[in-house]
């Protein structure tokens, strides 16, 4: 062939390309109806993560838009909302613990091409979420500034900023259902319609959190109160929306009366494995609190400076959390349809994707830290907190890549035990001593922790990629 018959080739190519991608695009982004156990395994990642990314970088964006507003309000507002995530993630871990029992059994029954089951046990999901959401939202409501005191909250802080933890463990039911009936539509195929729900979440939220923050035109200011009162509201509205879509949409997943009933035998699954990813999260966000319990010992400066670095961390993470999200569904799709190999396949490719996004995130975090900081606080000390934090933590990006995608793999599989066993011995036999000997007793303060953290991720990640080459999962049976 002549150079120039070459060319043209490669340029129609590029072209056919360019309009392929564009159009598989749109198809993501507005609701793919295909069939993911059948479509390629590189179009099925392309088309399920496309969706996911962007729910969590909406997600990522709840993360942020507190944070951004609050900070507005000074070091002790920050440090307390940062007191109140670090034991909200229990709740969260609940959630996600319920969400990964959910997405391993709808996606098998979806990949067995069984939908009403799928639907039976969406709405098992459900109220399993809202009686562990009644457990919480009492407790948390009666002793919310005791909480704030346990956890290094000053006298003042905890009589000015009790209203956050309150109204967040009170609403924590509208956190459960966000998280079960979006992993319910993942799990289905229908990334798209999770998109969607944490858009409208998000709009709302940024729209409400100056209005009752600041107290703009007719609406009282509410300080810290207003900012729980924007998030309950904006994810109570995505929450309604969702149960609009399961009764009266056209997804994959669809519930009727006759989803409605009681089955103890679903629940006993859902909960069977939801203990392993409640546990494997429990274990991880504990160790969470634990350091932001060391830190506060540092002052209020260094928790907040702490506490707007973990946000943007989140930030930059959770779009690759969805993109592990899609390798669970395809996971556990195909394994329904007795197709072992193309799940393992999916985990290697879509960790690879993983590998390239994660990496470039980390290097962004590492070349403007204190520009990112300087976007939420002015502050010398809280930036020069929070400018250690992502240094450190920056550098373990791609180290954290695989690992997350061979959790969500484990998960996936209905295999949740595996990332129960991997998380204790990570973070509560290595990062909790490690962090305590270095920040501490060798008086490292906020490096020590720092890279404990990045230390145990990396040996998580080592330990999951061993054990999954093992293939013991593809024999797990939900």
């Amino acid at each position: 062939m002549s150079d120039k018959k070459q060319i043209l080739s490669i340029s129609k190519l590029s072209s056919i390309n360019w309009k392929e991608l564009w159009s598989d695009i749109k198809e993501s982004v507005a609701g793919s109806e295909r069939d993911f156990t059948a479509t390629s395994v590189g179009k099925a990642i392309f088309l399920l993560s496309i969706p996911m990314i962007l729910e969590m970088v909406m997600e990522s964006v709840f993360a942020v838009v507190d944070i951004f507003f609050v900070s507005r309000l000074g070091a002790d507002a920050v440090a307390t909302v940062g007191i109140t995530e670090s034991v909200m993630t229990i709740v969260y871990a609940i959630g996600i613990g319920l969400s990964t029992a959910t997405t391993a059994l709808v996606a098998r029954r979806i990949g067995e091409k069984k939908a009403g089951k799928a639907g039976n046990v969406a709405f098992q999901a459900i109220l399993v979420g809202l009686s562990f959401s009644v457990l919480i939202a009492i407790p948390g409501i009666i002793f919310s500034k005791e909480f704030l005191k346990i956890m290094g909250a000053t006298a003042s802080m905890a009589d000015e900023g009790y209203w956050y933890p309150q109204i967040m463990f009170g609403g924590n039911a509208i956190i459960m259902l966000l998280f079960i009936i979006n992993a319910v539509f993942r799990s289905a195929g229908d990334a798209a319609i999770s998109m969607r729900v944490l858009w409208i979440a998000n709009i709302i939220n940024l729209i409400l959190d100056p209005v009752l923050i600041f107290g703009l035109g007719p609406f009282p200011e509410l300080g810290i109160k207003g900012a729980a009162i924007a998030t309950t509201i904006g994810r109570g509205i995505a929450v309604v929306y969702q149960f609009y879509l399961l009764f009266r949409g056209n997804g994959r997943i669809h519930l009727g009366w006759k989803n409605l009933g009681i089955r103890p035998h679903v629940m006993f699954k859902i909960l069977k494995l939801s203990i392993g990813g409640i546990f494997q999260y429990l274990i991880a966000t504990s160790s969470w609190i634990i350091m932001v319990r060391m830190i506060s010992h540092l002052g209020a400066e260094v928790l907040a400076g702490y506490t707007i670095a973990i946000r943007i961390i989140v930030f930059a993470l959770l779009p690759s959390w969805g993109l592990s999200n899609a390798a669970a569904t395809l996971v556990g799709q195909n394994l329904g349809a007795k197709q072992p190999e193309r799940a393992e396949r999916s985990v290697w490719i879509t960790g690879y994707v993983n590998l390239a996004m994660m990496g470039t995130m980390g290097l962004i975090i590492l070349l403007i830290p204190e520009a990112l900081v300087h976007l939420f606080i002015q502050e010398p000390s809280v930036v020069s907190s929070g400018v250690v934090t992502l240094q450190w933590l920056g550098v373990g990006f791609l180290s954290y890549a695989f690992g997350m995608v061979v959790v969500q793999g484990f998960n996936g599989s209905g295999d949740t035990l595996t990332p129960t066993k991997i998380n204790l011995i990570c973070f509560w036999m290595i990062e909790i001593p490690l962090a305590y000997l270095l920040s501490i007793t060798w008086d490292l303060g906020l490096t020590g922790v720092c890279f404990s953290i990045v230390l145990s991720e990396s040996i998580l990640t080592l330990i999951g990629i061993y054990i999954f080459r093992k293939g013991k999962w593809k024999l797990r049976k939900v």
